[in-house]
């Protein structure tokens, strides 16, 4: 079991309200008053997150757009968010994509908090939004015979790191700024019966829905979206590498998709494996996770 693993396992005998929903979900989902709160936080770190020397900007707008991406698999609407800063060099850089990214998605900057520390960089976002939808979407509630659906191409990000960090001049937008399908995970929310968005990779995260829900989804590969550039020979890997942000959902058997999107397989009966591909289990790591 991986540290990051553990220590939720350790949290998880803390958070004991049912807003927080066992910490297995993208999100907090909180009843207050005659609306629906859905909260969440996610940070990044310098070299891991983000390039050493990349612009500020792009930085800003990630950050904004990842934990937007959270909201967006709860069907939410972006009410506003807080920041945790870290000073460093560029810091206008920062503002300015911070200000883009507010302007482009229609969020307002609440408050937050900065500090000043040796050694690689780290940013926090909470981002708060209000459900559109009820019930709210959660990780738990495909059954067998569900299909699985994804709102877009898996790989783009990876193609556009590669191409920030060697240099190329190839596409590195989808990298730098992805966009959060908010508007798209609000038609979805209402039928859905699993959600979340695309972080760490299609594979490991089809795999902590379908253990969420007890189910084994078998995905065919021949039907994942991957950007038109990708090399044949690299679509395992992309479905692997994470960042992409797209949204993963299951619906009824027979039910469309209210939104472009790509039936990529079907929840079956729990198996061993919580994932298969191609009638095959999969090897090796299955996404990005934390030491």
């Amino acid at each position: 079991m991986s540290k990051e693993l553990a220590l939720i396992e350790a949290l998880r005998a803390l958070a004991l309200h049912p807003a927080a929903r066992g910490l297995a979900d993208d999100c907090a989902v909180l009843p207050f008053g005659q609306e629906t709160l859905v909260l969440t936080h996610d940070m990044m770190v310098e070299g891991v997150h983000w390039l050493p020397g990349q612009d500020m900007a792009d930085v800003a707008w990630k950050l904004v757009a990842t934990n937007l991406s959270d909201l967006a698999a709860k069907g939410a609407e972006p009410v506003g968010v807080l920041l945790g800063f870290t000073l460093g060099e560029d810091d206008g850089r920062f503002v300015e994509g911070l200000g883009e990214a507010l302007q482009a998605f229609g969020v307002p900057l609440l408050g937050g908090d900065t500090v000043s520390a040796n050694g690689p960089r780290s940013l926090g976002l909470t981002a708060l939004g209000r459900a559109t939808c009820s019930p709210v979407p959660s990780r738990s509630d495909t059954r067998p015979g569900d299909t699985l659906w994804l709102t877009g191409p898996v790989g783009a990000a990876m193609l556009g790191f590669e191409a920030l960090r060697d240099e190329t001049g190839a596409d590195s937008l989808a990298f730098r700024r992805p966009s959060p399908r908010l508007s798209e995970g609000r038609a979805i929310a209402p039928i859905a019966h699993a959600m979340m968005d695309v972080s760490d990779g299609l594979l490991i995260d089809a795999a902590r829905m379908a253990q969420a829900s007890g189910v084994t989804f078998a995905i065919d590969s021949a039907a994942v979206p991957f950007p038109a550039d990708l090399p044949d020979g690299r679509r395992d890997e992309a479905m692997r590498w994470g960042d992409d942000y797209e949204l993963l959902f299951t619906l009824a058997p027979g039910v469309a998709s209210p939104v472009a999107a790509s039936c990529i397989g079907v929840a079956r009966a729990s198996m061993a494996s919580p994932v298969i591909v191609d009638g095959a289990v999969p090897h090796g790591n299955l996404g990005y996770t934390h030491d």
